[in-house]
């Protein structure tokens, strides 16, 4: 049955400092929103449970791509759209470029925003293994000030993030150390354009003399919530690339992730995927293919 808009109340202070005033006011009653992608769906499926939304349109605290010399910041209320565009973005993260080009059609690309898609947490999110392999932070913001925590550490289950109920997803921040590693982005869908993926796989790796000094594995669609595969990194640091090492990796991702069996396909097909993405970019690297 489809929502009714009746049933809500909206509110569109236009500030920072009022949004945040309201959400400190009745901590976890107000929901914010910016471009509503996800928020229309559930609105038009009869399933959105909120009823007070506050919109973030407009706030230009929010919505912004920022360099220095050390990190790239991303605002919450950067559109997918304005971060596909983006140059620095490209330059320094171009799997977060790509990524950015899976989000929809390009209606939607220009609405849904880097916060939404990562505060709505779904286990398939298209940006979250590129910022897993990057190293990103997040920032947080709420009447009692600021804080930044690893990405790595945002998602603590299903559906649920290490966000208070009166703090805001700030912004997005990179540190710009990566040009000098092989990176790898993949997803796996029903479709190429427009469709949730059944896995998507992202590999950030430092390889000196055929041994791999660094290597970060992001991962969607493999666990409860978007994660790095920090066991099968493990099973590969130090190591030289070798078919017995490839083997081992693989092995090691059949044990480690950990997905469900949903509408769009069977864990056990998500694990071989998996295994068999990582063995696509190992052997691209181990014969200097190009692996970005």
């Amino acid at each position: 049955m489809r929502g009714n808009p009746a049933t809500h109340q909206f509110a569109a202070p236009g500030s920072l400092e009022a949004v945040l005033s309201l959400l400190a006011s009745e901590a976890g009653e107000w929901m914010p929103f910016a471009g509503g992608t996800e928020i229309m769906v559930a609105h038009a499926a009869g399933r959105l449970r909120a009823s007070k939304f506050v919109s973030l349109c407009g706030i230009p605290d929010l919505r912004f791509i920022s360099t220095n010399e050390s990190e790239l910041s991303i605002g919450a209320a950067t559109t997918f759209s304005e971060i596909r565009k983006s140059d620095s973005v490209a330059r320094d993260f171009p799997l977060l470029s790509r990524a950015s080009s899976w989000i929809g059609a390009i209606a939607n690309q220009s609405r849904a925003t880097l916060g939404g898609n990562l505060v709505n947490a779904s286990p398939a999110a298209d940006s979250s293994p590129a910022l897993l392999v990057y190293d990103a932070e997040i920032e947080m913001i709420s009447v009692r000030g600021r804080r930044r925590i690893p990405y790595s550490c945002f998602h603590l289950g299903y559906k649920r993030t290490a966000l208070a109920p009166d703090e805001l997803l700030l912004a997005v921040h990179l540190p710009r150390r990566f040009t000098g590693h092989k990176q790898y982005l993949r997803k796996v869908g029903t479709r190429r354009a427009m469709a949730i993926s059944k896995v998507a796989l992202a590999v950030t790796a430092l390889i000196e003399d055929n041994l791999i000094r660094e290597i970060r594995i992001g991962a969607a669609s493999l666990a409860a919530f978007p994660t790095r595969l920090r066991r099968t990194e493990d099973a590969l640091l130090g190591g030289a690339i070798t078919s017995e090492t490839i083997a081992a990796a693989q092995a090691a991702v059949m044990c480690e992730a950990s997905p469900i069996d949903d509408i769009r396909s069977t864990a056990n097909y998500r694990r071989r995927v998996g295994a068999n993405l990582l063995n696509e970019f190992l052997r691209s690297t181990a014969s200097d293919g190009s692996s970005t």
